[in-house]
């Protein structure tokens, strides 16, 4: 796994998803198939501006480019945290461009208090 600024020892995303979910975060942000960005279990929709990106682990999968993912730690301008998953290289979760424009007009903040040793 590669973390901007950090390098973690963990190496999964259920293992990084694990330790999140034991500090209260475990909903996520998902774009539905209108290009939406809703928070689970909300029908608010998020701009761009909403957002602020406050860590990002990316996993690469030893064997194969189509095990790549990445996990952004989102907060919202409620404080709300949550995660966005999304699978990238030769498949996304998201198809279509919408996703990778929203997601570069969000504002990234890499906090370490979500540095995991």
């Amino acid at each position: 796994m590669e973390s901007t600024g950090n390098i973690d020892k963990m190496t999964t995303l259920s293992q990084v998803m694990t330790r999140l979910a034991q500090r209260g975060i475990h909903r996520e942000f998902r774009m539905n198939e209108n290009g939406e960005m809703k928070f689970e279990n909300s029908e608010k929709v998020y701009q761009p501006s909403e957002l602020t990106i406050i860590k990002t682990y990316r996993f690469e999968g030893p064997s194969s480019p189509d095990d790549n993912a990445v996990l952004y730690l989102v907060k919202d301008d409620a404080g709300n945290l949550g995660m966005i998953i999304d699978s990238y290289g030769a498949d996304s979760n998201y198809p279509g461009d919408e996703f990778d424009k929203f997601i570069r007009e969000v504002e990234i903040l890499e906090s370490h208090e979500f540095d995991f040793d």
